[in-house]
């Protein structure tokens, strides 16, 4: 299996009013791709001729080395994205600093009418993710020259232009340990269509290490979301055992919602659910769980009581209100 390291520039509008179905417009995609050893096999690197936004928003000229007048010699985007798709290849992961690009990418195809790269989940490595993982607390999210100068990585390019990016996304992918590399990402900007399509996955097999992931179907609102069994089923991962709930569902911000289950083999078990709307404009979850100590259940009842006060303060508010 081959690694395609992805990055991209791109433009948005700038005295001209944003186009809703492309608010970013690719001007260039630049990728490095490495072979199961990861070595450097192939690189590929293009300019796109803008056909959307015609000038360069001062922020995308702040940031990036590129003018406006470099791309009007560009090609067409699906004249790019055909020979994009055909250098990748068959056999391959997309891997990208953050997941932002893959967004945009997506959406300048769907623009464009072009043939989707999925019509559901994919699996892609997220390498700002894996830098935290390896090196830092795995939560905070770092910039790309901050990963470079914190590995000690020479610097012989300038950064902000795809190809060179994606050079340096590759060096960090080259440094990982095989172990990281197993904490790959999904991609949702189809999200799945059905039951079946739904994403259930556990990552590590050591109990104080693994954690789960689920990702639902689509549902008309929150509501439906929150009353489907899947959803908000809380089973050990591990042994298979439906679990007793200790802190039931709450929310404290009706974004996210959090409940505490207890395994009699495994321990304590937190299952956070993540509303989130899809290109579609559905609603979708996503469930995470993982198994935690006695302080980190102290800490959710601790943060339900504050969401339950909260909501009393908030109905106190009201009632005031129509008082008046």
């Amino acid at each position: 299996m081959d690694y395609i390291i992805l990055d991209l520039e791109w433009n948005q509008g700038a005295g001209e009013e944003t186009e809703k179905n492309i608010p970013f417009e690719i001007v260039e995609i630049g990728a490095i791709k490495l072979n199961s050893r990861r070595e450097k096999i192939g690189e590929f690197n293009e300019l796109i001729k803008p056909q959307v936004y015609h000038e360069m928003n001062y922020v995308t000229r702040k940031l990036i080395h590129l003018k406006m007048e470099q791309l009007k010699s560009g090609k067409s985007f699906p004249e790019v994205m055909r020979a994009f798709r055909k250098w990748w290849g068959e056999d391959y992961i997309l891997c990208t600093w953050g997941s932002m690009d893959l967004t945009e990418l997506q959406r300048n195809i769907r623009y464009y009418g072009l043939e989707p790269m999925s019509d559901r989940p994919f699996r892609f490595l997220d390498i700002q993710k894996l830098f935290s993982i390896a090196f830092e607390d795995r939560k905070s999210r770092k910039s790309l020259e901050y990963a470079i100068d914190f590995l000690k990585i020479e610097k012989d390019i300038p950064f902000h232009r795809a190809l060179s990016d994606a050079y340096y996304t590759a060096k960090i992918v080259a440094l990982l340990d095989e172990s990281v590399l197993e904490n790959y990402s999904f991609d949702v900007f189809h999200i799945p269509q059905d039951k079946k399509e739904e994403i259930h996955v556990i990552f590590d097999k050591l109990p104080l290490e693994s954690y789960a992931k689920y990702i639902s179907r689509g549902f008309e609102d929150k509501i439906k979301a929150m009353n489907d069994r899947n959803v908000i089923s809380t089973k050990c991962y591990l042994c298979q055992k439906n679990l007793k709930k200790k802190i039931r569902w709450f929310t404290p911000n009706g974004k996210h919602y959090y409940c505490v289950s207890y395994c009699d083999v495994h321990g304590h078990m937190k299952s956070k659910i993540r509303i989130r709307k899809a290109e579609n404009g559905q609603i979708y979850a996503v469930k995470t769980e993982k198994f935690i100590s006695e302080a980190d259940v102290e800490n959710i009842y601790h943060m339900q009581e504050q969401a339950r006060l909260h909501r009393k303060e908030k109905r106190a508010a009201r009632n005031q209100n129509h008082r008046s």
